[in-house]
């Protein structure tokens, strides 16, 4: 995915643009395409320290800097009170694993492979998990809406649902270094691909200088939010849902469509799944406590149509996961769910939930 580094070029484009104060749509895009490249390079070099580490610790790197492109840029719309921007972000990165990325593996790995077959067992607990994490996050959603008379409460309710979803994410860990074969061959191909990688002073400079590049460019493109969406009169909502998702994590997509096209179809289906189970119990809980370090508290609030898609889109890609076979027709019905979702987002306005 080197050709993706190209768009690199847009960094100082966005950076310069934010100074001279050019059109906030040309610096949301500049900067939004930039961002793509960077997140990469880190997710990249996230994997090169967690070949050398070793599968447990290499695994929890994974596990916690995965999202990390994506964390940075909610970070910044936090502090920036775009705490709608945010939620949307959680629901989009969720849905567009199952949907998006889940749909586009198995299009085109069954149009290059025919019927794909994988793990039925772990997919399926995976999707499971997914599912009963949603319902989870739903958990504050329905209580709000069901006692808008003092929604009060709905504060504490949503951290005792962000330190229950952390427990539970912490308890996954442990289990996974413990009770799992630490070398399975997924860490084999992992290595093998690998082989001759960066060395670890290049790699450590690459993570830190992505790092710093995604959160100079993150505070760059939520600044520009703001009046895009002014404009433009497209929503924050739908930027949130769509394009921040996207941004984030162009470069993890790719590896889940391509490893599919290879026929490697219990890796692709370990990447959607795992991304929005990472999404769900680690990241949408972390982000209610820094909110809350931040200044501007946010609760795990989403309006009834992020619930819907949240849920019937888990509980998709929990029927395709199940039955351990997947062919191109499975993958277009989810692509074509994902764009009636899009549409709707588009055209969506919400009220503000706090």
């Amino acid at each position: 995915m080197k050709y993706l580094n190209v768009l690199l070029i847009f960094a100082p484009v966005a950076i310069l643009g934010r100074v001279l104060g050019w059109s906030p749509t040309l610096v949301f895009i500049t900067s939004a395409l930039a961002v793509i490249p960077a997140a990469g390079l880190l997710g990249q070099a996230t994997e090169e320290i967690a070949v050398r580490t070793g599968p447990r610790v290499g695994g929890l790197l994974n596990a916690t800097l995965g999202n990390a492109a994506e964390l940075i840029i909610t970070l910044f719309a936090i502090r920036a009170g775009l705490l709608e921007l945010v939620k949307a972000s959680i629901t989009g990165s969720i849905i567009g694993n199952i949907l998006l990325v889940m749909g586009l593996s198995i299009l085109f790995g069954g149009i290059k492979n025919g019927t794909q077959r994988f793990d039925r067992t772990q997919a399926g607990a995976n999707a499971v998990q997914l599912i009963l994490s949603v319902l989870a996050l739903m958990i504050p959603s329905l209580f709000f809406f069901a006692h808008t008379e003092n929604t009060g409460p709905v504060e504490y309710l949503s951290i005792g649902t962000a330190i229950a979803m952390l427990v539970i994410y912490a308890l996954g860990l442990v289990f996974a270094f413990r009770f799992i074969n630490p070398e399975p061959a997924l860490g084999h191909e992992t290595q093998a691909e690998h082989h001759g990688g960066w060395p670890v002073r290049t790699t450590l400079l690459v993570l830190l200088g992505a790092t710093v590049l995604i959160a100079v460019l993150s505070e760059v493109l939520v600044g520009s939010v703001e009046p895009m969406v002014a404009n433009l009169g497209v929503s924050e909502f739908f930027i949130g849902i769509i394009i921040v998702p996207l941004v984030g994590n162009v470069a993890e997509h790719l590896v889940a469509v391509q490893t599919a096209i290879k026929n490697k179809m219990e890796l692709s289906m370990a990447v959607s799944l795992g991304s929005s189970l990472q999404i769900a119990l680690f990241v949408a809980p972390v982000l209610v406590f820094l909110s809350i370090l931040l200044g501007n508290p946010m609760t795990l609030v989403f309006n009834q149509f992020e619930i819907i898609a949240l849920f019937t889109g888990t509980l998709i890609a929990a029927f395709v996961a199940m039955d351990g076979e997947s062919n191109w027709l499975e993958g277009a019905q989810l692509l074509a769910l994902y764009v009636v979702l899009a549409l709707a987002f588009f055209f969506l306005r919400t009220p503000t939930f706090h």
